[in-house]
């Protein structure tokens, strides 16, 4: 499906509606690329000045102001969930017993007790102050669902693990109470932190990598209704919230990139499709 020829303040509406943002936090879009992720190192300003939101990486050391459009926002991706060894806090969180097994799919990555005050204090304290002070507006919380499957996977060591994932929300909610807040996932908890949020994000909602078979595919129509399903559970909560897609394909198979892009927003949310390394923009598909 083409893209439809929006005029600019269309696009703002559009946005304003999806998101759920006001018109003075929200930028004004001038073609069809909402959001983004590139947590590459090299970001190509160009590129990103058409995005009005982005999730970066906030590690690598840059300059924000050239990759900034009219009124956008930068959120820097911290990940909640877990934590890579090569982290310079992983350490200390080791001593302090907060570290518990390898993420499978990443084994580089360790998977955080998110109930564990030491925890909460490095990412309230140090973690999000740091983003901040590189210039972002906000962050971008992933690795939150390890919270449920760690419960799933041995419900007496883990009892509290999703309650104590939501309290972790709630208190960088109260001690940053004007900084935007969008939230990879974490269905489970969603509930109880959908008010302290501006943004959901379904990743992997109608397109995913197969680990196992390394290639792209598409989920299945209850895959997609179940993430659905949450997402305007959520909006009920919280009338404002903002609902955003991330889906994975192929981007030399501009035909199914332009059917997700048009899937996704006919249901009234905010789609971005990219490759599973996330490395670099990717603007939708013209035709």
């Amino acid at each position: 499906m083409s893209v439809l020829p929006f005029r600019r303040r269309d696009l703002l509406a559009l946005s304003l509606m999806v998101f759920g943002l006001s018109a003075r936090a929200l930028p004004e879009i001038g073609g069809a690329n909402a959001w983004g992720v590139d947590y590459g190192e090299a970001t190509d300003p160009a590129i990103a000045r058409r995005f009005g939101l982005l999730v970066l990486e906030p590690d690598f050391a840059r300059p924000l102001a050239p990759l900034r459009g009219p009124g956008s926002r930068l959120l820097g991706y911290i990940s909640l969930g877990e934590v890579h060894d090569g982290r310079p806090f992983a350490a200390e969180l080791e001593k302090a017993g907060a570290l518990r097994q390898a993420n499978p799919n990443w084994p580089q990555a360790r998977l955080v007790d998110l109930r564990d005050p030491a925890w909460t204090a490095l990412v309230v304290d140090r973690l999000i102050p740091a983003i901040l002070r590189k210039g972002y507006d906000g962050i971008f919380m992933d690795t939150l669902d390890n919270a449920e499957a760690l419960e799933r996977q041995d419900a007496d060591r883990n009892k509290g693990m999703v309650a104590g994932a939501a309290r972790l929300v709630q208190a960088i909610r109260t001690r940053f109470p004007d900084m935007a807040i969008m939230m990879n996932r974490g269905y489970a908890l969603l509930p109880q932190v959908a008010g302290q949020i501006d943004l959901v994000l379904a990743e992997a909602m109608a397109s995913r990598w197969n680990f196992a078979e390394g290639r792209y595919e598409m989920t299945s129509a209850d895959d997609w209704q179940w993430q659905a399903d949450h997402l305007f559970a959520a909006r009920r909560i919280n009338p404002r919230l903002g609902l955003a897609t991330l889906d994975y394909w192929d981007p030399r198979d501009k035909a199914t990139i332009a059917s997700l892009y048009a899937r996704e927003r006919a249901a009234g949310f905010q789609p971005y499709v990219s490759t599973l390394a996330l490395d670099r923009l990717i603007p939708e598909p013209l035709s």
